[in-house]
């Protein structure tokens, strides 16, 4: 009686769910935490200049025709430390931009190798709009969302060198509907 309580216990056993499909190393070891936007928010948006926990220094930007519809009356700086990773690379470009003394804009641009830009920002922008709870919109060499109050827009673009393609992202402090 034992016997056949412990066999129909093994064919009544509840089944272990099918184990998850292997992941490719190459595309586990991409998406590593600095793929995720979020983490170049050192401080939140709405932060007065003068509460930032770290040394900053004002940068001047001029625009050329073609970007000079972002221009806006935000004042800009770097910080006088290294910047936060960004899709596994510290950027050579890093602006926290404040108007009316609170945060409104950050700014990060880090430079890819031109074999591996596309794959980088695909998977960037596949992060992100995994993310986003507004209707995203990803349309090459550009991906563009909305994560609550924080607008974002990230896009690769050209370059004379054709050895690095910048990848710049830019996130905006957006009023709540």
């Amino acid at each position: 009686m034992v016997m056949l309580l412990a066999l129909s216990a093994c064919t009544s056993a509840p089944k272990s769910p099918p184990a998850p499909p292997a992941v490719p190393v190459a595309a586990a070891a991409a998406l590593d935490a600095s793929y995720d936007w979020h983490g170049l928010l050192l401080v939140p948006f709405g932060s007065s200049l003068k509460d930032v926990p770290f040394t900053l220094h004002e940068v001047l930007l001029f625009r050329d025709a073609a970007h000079a519809a972002q221009s806006d009356d935000a004042e800009c700086y770097a910080m006088e430390r290294a910047a936060p990773r960004f899709v596994a690379r510290i950027p050579s470009g890093y602006l926290l931009c404040f108007r009316n003394d609170r945060l409104a804009r950050v700014e990060a641009t880090v430079y890819l190798p031109l074999n591996e830009a596309a794959g980088i920002f695909g998977d960037a922008c596949e992060l992100w709009l995994r993310n986003t709870a507004a209707a995203p919109a990803a349309t090459p060499p550009a991906c563009e969302g909305r994560d609550g109050a924080i607008g974002y827009s990230g896009r690769l673009e050209e370059n004379a060198d054709q050895t690095q393609v910048p990848l710049t992202i830019r996130l905006d402090a957006i009023a709540e509907p």
